[in-house]
């Protein structure tokens, strides 16, 4: 079952989080292994960003071995604290 992850960051930027995705995405038009859309943009108070993955152990994976470690280890010119953070299961998905 797909796996929603919406992440919100209270004053967040875009030149934020063109730094962050460089850091943690394989490149600039590849998705990690097992994300299957990623969408961000500006929203009320700052930058949110979208994503679903193939399933909560793709998410979980990708969160614990590639997200949360390079995020610690502090990304130059990234989003400065973490995100709000809302999950879900994917109860129904159209093309």
């Amino acid at each position: 079952m797909a796996y929603a992850i919406v992440h919100h960051f209270p004053g967040g930027t875009k030149e934020q989080y063109e730094a962050s995705l460089a850091a943690v995405h394989p490149t600039r038009g590849t998705l990690p292994k097992g994300q299957i859309f990623h969408a961000a943009g500006a929203a009320g108070d700052g930058w949110t960003i979208l994503v679903l993955h193939d399933s909560k152990e793709s998410w979980e994976h990708f969160r614990d071995e590639t997200l949360m470690p390079r995020l610690k280890e502090g990304v130059k010119g990234g989003f400065p604290t973490p995100p709000q953070e809302t999950t879900f299961e994917v109860d129904t998905l159209l093309p």
